[in-house]
């Protein structure tokens, strides 16, 4: 790859993380508005777009899907030794790390 042509390759990738960022920015906006307004639909498309960026974003950034989720379950994991709140009262921790290891 010549010069310019990598330089514009840099230039594309940078473009596409920044838009990423405003990407999970706009969403955040959006399942706020949706939790405002109690719309179900508007909430899973909200949350499905969030996390579909974030694992985009990552890949942009050099990490591979399945190096993301073993991230997640590695987290999850820990917040669980830790004694989170949501894992006592609700189980959400481990199911989440159990539904994620399934996939």
């Amino acid at each position: 790859m010549r010069g310019t042509e990598r330089e514009m390759d840099v230039a594309k990738r940078a473009q596409a993380i920044e838009w990423l960022k405003m990407e999970l920015v706009d969403q955040v906006s959006r399942l706020f508005k949706a939790l405002w307004d109690g719309s179900v639909s508007r909430l899973t498309d909200s949350l499905a777009s969030l996390i579909s960026s974030g694992y985009i974003l990552g890949r942009r950034l050099g990490i591979p899907y399945r190096e993301l989720d073993e991230a997640i379950i590695a987290k999850l994991r820990k917040l669980s030794q830790e004694g989170h709140t949501l894992e006592d009262a609700y189980h959400d921790l481990s199911t989440l790390e159990e539904h994620i290891r399934k996939r």
